[in-house]
């Protein structure tokens, strides 16, 4: 049976590859070390848990919520952008509550997107940045990841080249899968950009709070002007452990605000109250349960790129974020980055995530989310470095050359 227009449009999810090797593995009782999907293996702290508890006792939030979020969800998150960067939201017109950033990105992509508008897409990416615009109807653009000098000059270059002119461009630092952070004076002048060519910045900000190295990342929103062009999304997930609570928010330009506000409201009511409450309370409280998560994933980072090493698998030390961009080893780098996935997960039972999964510009690499403890990452570590020892005796039996690029 023929596939449906949209479904045609989407590339084959290479997750789904290694998710169905990784499963029949653990059938046959292989104990896989997951570093693959960034999925917090942290607790959400007590003190959210407790309140939300609490409220969902009372039967009057049982019933449907509110589409946007509560008032006292959008306050919270007023309040958090003021504290962290100094940054002023209307919590009426400026911030609306979605289920999850992943969600707040495909919505928006429905609000903005004609058929055949132009999106300027990072590449590597998270996924949801590409496809939620495809979805809709619209047509990527690759663009560059590293937030460098180069960055301006290859915006001019699809100004030029793109018919018609681009609608938005995404940003998404810290960075999903690559890591890579930016400065605010790189933000200066992407945002100058934007409003000199009345482009439309979508900025992903899910990993603001988990960084190790200097400053806390900005927001671009700091930016004088930015709010005339940009909106920003951020998530519960990471920051407070909180990935299956579907909390996140989408905060900035409110024009922009009032389009998904409005797609939102024909399509849901909103996550459920007490999770609300609770989120509320999270983002009123005093940082320590913020801080608490950041000092897990800092030490974890720092097992993983020593142990690593030490197996003979150099990685770049990630500045934020919850994974490492790790450069395939030379001696497998020719198979791809989906069949040394594979590979890792027969020959030394740990999963990882292709990059290919993320575009075509990532097929070099591999992602490692730091989701296991300190102990599972050293064990990993050891059953890569048994591998190695053995794989280049054992390579040209191991991937026929027809899989090889």
């Amino acid at each position: 049976m023929e596939e449906f227009h949209k479904v045609r449009r989407l590339p084959p999810y290479v997750f789904e590859q290694v998710n169905r090797l990784k499963a029949a593995a653990r059938a046959k009782g292989a104990d896989i070390i997951d570093l693959g999907m960034g999925n917090p293996d942290l607790p959400t702290p007590k003190a959210i848990v407790d309140k939300l508890v609490e409220v969902v006792r009372d039967p009057r939030t049982h019933r449907y919520s509110s589409s946007k979020g509560i008032p006292g969800l959008r306050r919270a998150q007023a309040n958090y952008y003021a504290r962290r960067f100094g940054v002023k939201l209307n919590p009426d017109t400026q911030v609306v509550a979605t289920l999850g950033s992943k969600e707040g990105f495909a919505n928006m992509a429905q609000a903005i997107t004609a058929p055949g508008d132009v999106i300027l897409c990072p590449n590597p990416t998270y996924p949801i940045h590409a496809f939620g615009f495809l979805m809709a109807g619209g047509v990527i653009r690759s663009m560059q990841v590293e937030p460098d000098e180069k960055f301006v000059p290859a915006l001019e270059r699809a100004m030029r080249h793109s018919t018609p002119k681009p609608l938005a461009v995404i940003l998404n630092y810290p960075s999903n899968p690559t890591a890579y952070v930016a400065t605010l004076d790189f933000y200066k002048d992407v945002v100058a950009f934007a409003r000199k060519h009345d482009l439309i910045i979508l900025s992903d900000l899910a990993y603001a709070e988990l960084y190790f190295d200097g400053n806390p990342p900005p927001s671009v929103l700091e930016v004088p002007g930015a709010m005339d062009v940009t909106v920003e999304f951020t998530s519960m997930s990471k920051t407070f452990s909180m990935p299956g609570w579907r909390m996140g928010f989408a905060v900035g330009n409110e024009r922009l605000i009032s389009a998904l506000t409005r797609v939102k409201s024909y399509l849901d009511y909103g996550a459920f109250t007490p999770i609300q409450v609770a989120a509320s309370a999270a983002l009123n409280g005093d940082g320590s349960d913020i801080a608490e998560v950041r000092d897990i994933y800092h030490k974890r980072r720092d097992v993983m790129v020593d142990s690593f090493s030490r197996a003979g698998w150099d990685i770049p030390p990630p500045a934020a974020t919850m994974f490492a961009w790790a450069p395939i080893p030379e001696p497998f780098r020719a198979l791809g980055s989906l069949e040394f996935s594979k590979l890792l997960i027969e020959k030394a039972d740990v999963a990882v995530s292709p990059g290919i999964g993320f575009g075509e510009h990532g097929d070099d690499f591999v992602r490692l989310a730091i989701v296991e403890n300190e102990h599972r990452i050293r064990q990993a570590a050891r059953s890569i470095k048994k591998f190695f020892a053995t794989a280049p005796r054992q390579l040209d039996n191991v991937i026929p050359l027809s899989a090889r690029r």
